[in-house]
């Protein structure tokens, strides 16, 4: 814990105490759609000793070595403030064997859990440098996340995958095949990072760190020049501005990625942290890693198709709100396709009269 004085080049916030949670299941903070694909593959049997039994053919051995020898192992002795940070994180959340978490040299900030057989935590100075502490513990919080859900298995198999659609590119529609196999993951993985996320509040137990930790990675080291709620603010220009064109912009900006945008993750985070389901967490009311074995594979994926079909309901992305409207049959959806993808966006016209140019659509000016 902290003790409130200069330690290895970080200001230290002077200790608290912070709620530990027992004996928690990972299902208790994963986000709906994680969760349901993380039910379902743990209900089959052996599927972890298959994968684990490819790690032949996967660069983890090769991964491991790397960093034991081109990088610095956190320890007590090395980075113990990281270390401390480590171990605290792993007591809140009752992980009780605590991963290996090594320190790389590296200018861009950056984090990832990974390992078939074991996770491992790797921490790029990049990182360690632009975050102070309470924004580490996050992070810290969010990889030792990754390593109680599990993701670190699945997160190997995505790289492997991904790795394996390059070599079978000259293969007709095998390249196709496995290239939706990883987009799926894609999507599943984007979700996870949301999980993380909440494990990293999980441990933090501070909102405010967690989302100055954000602003920085998207921002750099330039907190006195920026603001949350301005941070969020563009999370929700994000989310509701343009129109048809600009939704499908989002999807072709975000498919090839593993991680959700910043200012998304951000305002997802708050919106949990102001959520019933984290305060009974926060209460001592949460699913007991004892009881995994009994979860419903059916119950968790209700949950995903309902959480899936709330975003829906509740986006402001004009895309979403065509849905919406389609599902509602809405009165006006045949003038608004007509007048193109502006009449998503634009003012309605009078009730007695064309909209302005006749039956052209709208061009832009440039």
């Amino acid at each position: 814990m902290s003790d409130g004085h200069e330690h290895n080049g970080h200001e230290n916030v002077p200790s608290r105490q912070r709620r530990r949670f027992p004996g928690i299941s990972s299902r208790a903070y994963e986000h709906p759609a994680d969760r349901s694909a993380l039910v379902a593959l743990r209900k089959l049997s052996g599927f972890d000793t298959v994968f684990k039994a490819l790690s032949g053919l996967l660069p983890e051995r090769s991964l491991r070595l790397l960093f034991l020898s081109d990088s610095v192992r956190v320890s007590d002795r090395q980075f113990a403030h990281l270390h401390d940070m480590l171990r605290d994180a792993c007591y809140i959340l009752d992980l009780e064997k605590v991963p290996p978490m090594y320190v790389n040299q590296d200018p861009n900030p950056n984090a990832m859990c990974i390992g078939l057989d074991e996770p491992i935590i790797v921490v790029t100075t990049g990182l360690v440098e632009l975050l102070d502490e309470e924004e580490m513990r996050a992070v810290v919080g969010h990889e030792v996340g990754h390593a109680l859900s599990g993701h670190a298995v699945y997160r190997t198999i995505l790289l492997f995958l991904t790795s394996l659609a390059v070599r079978v590119a000259w293969i007709p529609l095998g390249n196709v095949a496995i290239m939706a196999i990883v987009t799926a993951l894609r999507e599943w993985f984007r979700k996870s990072e949301l999980s993380a996320d909440r494990a990293g509040l999980l441990v933090g137990q501070d909102l405010q760190a967690s989302m100055r930790g954000l602003m920085k990675i998207a921002g750099g080291n330039h907190l006195h020049e920026m603001n949350v709620d301005a941070f969020l603010e563009q999370a929700e220009e994000y989310e509701s501005g343009g129109d048809l064109r600009d939704s499908v912009l989002k999807i072709l900006n975000v498919l090839p990625r593993t991680h959700p945008f910043t200012t998304v993750r951000a305002a997802e985070l708050k919106k949990w942290e102001a959520s019933r389901d984290f305060q009974r967490i926060m209460d001592g009311h949460y699913p007991r890693r004892d009881e995994d074995k009994d979860a419903s594979v059916r119950d968790s994926w209700r949950e995903s198709a309902s959480a899936y079909a709330g975003e829906v309901k509740n986006s402001k992305d004009p895309l979403m709100k065509l849905v919406n409207d389609i599902a509602g049959g809405a009165g006006d959806l045949g003038d608004r396709v007509r007048r193109g993808f502006g009449g998503f966006t634009g003012p309605k016209p009078a009730p007695d009269g064309p909209p302005p140019g006749g039956d052209e659509p709208p061009r832009d000016n440039a």
